[in-house]
């Protein structure tokens, strides 16, 4: 269905893209769009104020609760947070006295989000695994050290009882306080903590304080400090604008202008504390006057039936996932026809971000789309960082192929620097942010002597003569290492074909610094195996199952073949514990940080080149279990 663009709606789906390039002395190459950045507002709280005028009854966002979606429109969300910003302000927030949210997503995150944005106050919210799934809150203690909030909110104060202490602890320790504001708990003092609910808050009237405080704001305010999920490195506060939020959604109003008239409706999961779900898909929906359906699933397989549950309820127009999500829905889609009608039926584009798809996913996901729908939908992606505000580049047309992240958006510059081999994605740009919070030397390192951001991402043009084609995602630099033969292996490119060709596999992570071989560790997608090993839906799959053996030994076969020592992988471990968030091995947006993984776990990277071997490894298929000597070339 690539030939048609807007499937009978009445606004194109994907503006087309001018790009140019220019060719640097130095060996680097700069690319543009010709199309110039339009206005945008000078701050988010002028987005609130603009649909709360014109559609004060829309729908902002909903929650599943037991007795149905709890819903709050603009005009709600506006009087609840000008109530908040004036209470916020009274409790010692202000510019440099940030708000921290420990919570997940909900109407009252929301809000508070909102308040923040109404008052110049940094919202910082937290990643929910950093209080829920820590054993020590180590992360969450460093982020309440550096920031120093004036105010802390949960929406649970006794689910989050051991968190809040942990942050009211760093705050007695910096000879600061922090109330706690609470959706549910009850309000008083309870030891040494001084909590007040969200409602109390909520009734407060606003005054000249509130108002001082949002004619101050400027576009370069920071709205909120979004910390990053370390895939590769510490977590750091990233400074986000109100300019950043505003002209990133500019920019894809401009390459997406069916939003200009159509709100869009998203079924959501994604977490606010990072960029992809906090400033991406939210700002999406508050910039054009859209609804949020929070979906209270996330992308693996015992919290997945919420999701399907919450797309059940409400199709969305706009689909926005994570590979690891895709992973998981795709066989849904496939076995229930009338699921899939009722998912794609008023979607326009299928979204994915912040990892590659595998090629396999992708024409899974092309057939389901031929099958069950009735109109056009592109599969797209898109690419950027925290920093990033987040979207730097869009694959904004039909017929684009997997591992495409598109072309720069208009008012970003991307350039192109030889760097180890591959050529580094550097940015420059409105959405750019400033630096990290109160980390000078790493704001330092992350600029060249131009100003253009360091990415620390690689990419390839589809069509060096053509730029407009787009670019394709060549891996983090970081993560490629060399063999034992000073060959480099690309990481991206080896994991993304085993995992095309397992189809089993959440996520890979790959061994081989100064070895002769290849060899990684993985994990299972348990709904797939139990296909593979003929189980029931709700059969118990053993690692060890012979024909999940086979399957895997194939497929190492099969994602090898054609390719040097450098781009096979010649035996892999399942793991059976997941990955640990407090060994920094994932974040709760699933991101692997393959070098936590890799020191981690080292006893099993061992284990994979041990010559005595193992009976959990598995081999690839014509490769022999004994005399593990170098693969050839």
């Amino acid at each position: 269905m690539a030939g048609a663009d807007n499937g009978g709606t009445t606004s194109a789906t994907f503006a087309r893209p001018r790009i140019v390039a220019e060719a640097c002395p130095d060996g680097a190459v700069l690319l543009q769009s010709t199309d110039e950045l339009h206005a945008h507002p000078d701050h988010v709280g002028q987005e609130l104020h603009r649909w709360a005028d014109a559609a004060p009854d829309q729908l902002l966002i909903t929650e599943p609760t037991p007795e149905g979606r709890r819903a709050v429109t603009y005009g709600q969300a506006r009087a609840t947070a000008q109530g908040l910003a004036q209470a916020l302000l009274d409790l010692g927030a202000g510019p440099d006295r940030p708000v921290l949210v420990l919570s997940g997503n909900s109407p009252e995150h929301l809000q508070v989000t909102l308040a923040c944005y109404l008052a110049g106050v940094p919202v910082v919210p937290a990643s929910v695994a950093y209080s829920l799934s820590s054993a020590d809150h180590r992360q969450l203690r460093a982020m309440a050290a550096l920031v120093r909030p004036s105010v802390v909110f949960v929406d649970d104060a006794r689910a989050f009882a051991a968190a809040i202490d942990a942050v009211v602890d760093v705050a007695h320790a910096h000879g600061t306080s922090a109330p706690i504001v609470v959706t549910r708990c009850g309000s008083g003092t309870r030891a040494g903590r001084s909590i007040v609910t969200f409602d109390e808050l909520a009734t407060t009237r606003p005054g000249r304080a509130a108002r001082q405080a949002y004619d101050a704001i400027a576009p370069d305010t920071v709205a909120k400090i979004i910390f990053t999920s370390g895939s590769t490195g510490s977590p750091k506060g990233v400074l986000t604008t109100h300019r950043m939020l505003t002209s990133n959604q500019q920019m894809m109003r401009q390459v997406w202008p069916f939003l200009r008239s159509e709100p869009p409706v998203l079924v959501d999961w994604l977490p606010w504390s990072h960029t992809f779900g906090g400033s991406h898909n939210l700002g999406l929906v508050l910039s054009n006057g859209g609804t949020l359906h929070i979906d209270a699933g996330r992308p693996a397989p015992v919290h997945f039936d919420r999701t399907i549950a919450a797309l059940t309820e409400v199709p969305p127009t706009i689909y926005v996932n994570v590979p690891a999500g895709y992973t998981l829905l795709v066989p849904r889609l496939e076995a229930d026809p009338g699921f899939a009608r009722h998912f794609f039926s008023r979607l326009r584009l299928l979204f994915y971000a912040a990892a590659a798809l595998p090629q396999a996913l992708w024409d899974r996901l092309e057939l389901l789309v031929d099958k069950h729908a009735d109109h056009p939908i592109p599969l797209t992606a898109s690419w950027g960082t925290t920093e990033t505000a987040p979207a730097a580049t869009s694959a904004h047309w039909f017929g684009s192929r997997c591992g495409c992240i598109g072309v720069p958006l208009p008012g970003v510059r991307l350039k192109l620097v030889p760097t180890d081999g591959k050529q580094e994605i550097r940015i420059a740009g409105p959405s750019i942010t400033p630096g990290y919070h109160e980390r000078p030397d790493a704001t330092a390192d992350a600029f060249d002597d131009e100003g253009f951001y360091r990415t620390g991402d690689a990419v390839v043009l589809v069509d060096a003569e053509d730029p407009g084609q787009g670019l394709m995602f060549d891996g983090r630099i970081a993560e490629d290492f060399k063999l034992a033969t000073g060959t480099w292996v690309s990481v991206a490119t080896v994991r993304g074909r085993l995992l095309s060709a397992a189809r089993v596999l959440t996520d890979v992570v790959l061994a081989g610094h100064d070895r002769d071989e290849i060899t990684a560790l993985a994990w299972l997608n348990i709904d797939e195996a139990r296909a593979v090993c003929g189980l029931p839906p709700d059969g118990d799959v053993e690692l060890d199952h012979p024909a999940l053996r086979r399957h895997l030994a194939a497929a190492l076969a099969q994602a090898g073949a054609g390719t040097g020592s450098a781009g096979r992988v010649v035996r892999l471990l399942l793991c059976d514990e997941p990955p640990d968030l407090d060994a920094g091995e994932i974040t709760d947006k699933g991101y692997i940080n393959q070098r936590a993984v890799l020191e981690h776990r080292a006893d099993l990277v061992e284990l994979l080149y041990s010559p005595d071997g193992d009976a959990r490894m598995i081999e690839s298929a014509p490769v022999a279990v004994r005399g593990r000597g170098p693969a050839s070339s």
